[in-house]
């Protein structure tokens, strides 16, 4: 199993009413929450762990996970309130304002020894749980339990605007990436946290530190990482028509996991030993995914049947297929 732990809210995208008035309609996201559902619609097996209200809202998001076929079980229903994000728009990048105090994600805490972890295949965290105590701590002790067994991935997902303390954040941040097997952000979030673009640098002493794989992912401008034993893979961003990009990192992120599942280098032995090649072709993968998610309204990640055979037969290395290339409304004649 695939499992992702964090974040589970709710975004209240913008709309226009049929009279012209501003609005807002309330749509199920979370980065993490984001994360399993692109896991499990590509077909992988898939859990999500964290906290989840039992009001109007966290009832919207496990219906949402489970009509994915997300796994619930190592979820905590609790009834905390459900954490709201509101979403604007500035030059088409998404911009939020969270509601986030005393809810149940930040409200979640971790038992160890709950969880057989050499019975998952990696570990995904990030987002905003991470921000403040105590999640982020109860997030780290679970990591610290799990990196043994089983693969670490992390997203910081940075949101500045919840954060008071950058310095504090920041390190707390390193002490997540420090951990991870798979280290993967936007350049946005590399910014924030790091300052410029250096990414090269930072790149290899993330992996000096441990990590196998340190992925940097910029939009139009295409995706770099680099890799313990592949070096520096480069990868376009597939051409594709763009409604908005909210939870493309996310999807990016899923299909990243599931497709290093997929061709059997998810355990962090294998992980680390993969060559530039099979890099290559789950990146590729991943932004093909990514690029579909961009093409619709919201964090709505594409299912295994929406993508077409030769997006898998490329992963899997079928000399025969073509290039990967993404599955858009308009290519799919939805």
């Amino acid at each position: 199993m695939l499992l992702s732990c964090g974040d589970a809210l709710i975004d209240f995208m913008p709309v226009s009413t049929a009279d012209g008035r501003d609005a807002y309609i309330p749509v199920v996201g979370g980065s993490c929450l984001n994360v399993a559902v692109a896991m499990a619609r590509l077909g992988a097996p898939t859990g999500l762990m964290g906290g989840i209200s039992t009001d109007l809202f966290g009832q919207m998001i496990a219906d949402h996970a489970q009509r994915s076929g997300v796994d619930l079980r190592y979820a905590t229903r609790s009834p905390h309130e459900t954490t709201l994000a509101f979403v604007h728009f500035i030059a088409g990048e998404p911009h939020y304002v969270f509601y986030d105090d005393g809810t149940a994600a930040q409200r979640w805490s971790y038992r160890s020894g709950t969880i057989d972890f050499t019975t998952i295949d990696a570990l995904h965290v990030g987002s905003t749980t991470l921000v403040n105590e105590p999640a982020s701590t109860e997030t780290l002790t679970m990591v610290d339990d799990a990196r043994g067994s089983t693969t670490v991935s992390f997203d910081p997902n940075c949101r500045p605007n919840l954060v008071r303390d950058k310095a504090l954040y920041a390190a707390r941040m390193d002490s997540f990436a420090k951990r991870a097997h798979i280290v993967r952000m936007s350049d946005v979030d590399f910014d924030f946290l790091y300052g410029g673009d250096d990414h090269e640098s930072t790149a290899a002493a993330l992996i000096e530190d441990g990590a196998s794989l340190v992925v940097i992912t910029r939009g139009e401008r295409g995706t770099l990482a680099w890799h313990r034993n592949a070096g520096r893979v480069d990868v376009a961003t597939p051409p594709a028509r763009v409604v908005d990009t909210v939870g493309a990192g996310d999807s990016f992120q899923g299909a990243l996991l599931m497709a290093l599942r997929e061709i059997n280098r998810i355990a962090h032995d294998a992980l680390a030993t993969m060559s530039a090649d099979e890099l290559r072709r789950v990146l590729t993968f991943a932004a093909a995914c990514a690029a579909v998610t961009c093409s619709r309204s919201g964090a709505d990640p594409p299912s295994r049947r929406e993508l077409d055979a030769g997006l898998f037969e490329a992963l899997l290395g079928d000399s025969t297929s073509s290039p990967i290339e993404p599955q858009t409304p308009e290519h799919r004649g939805i």
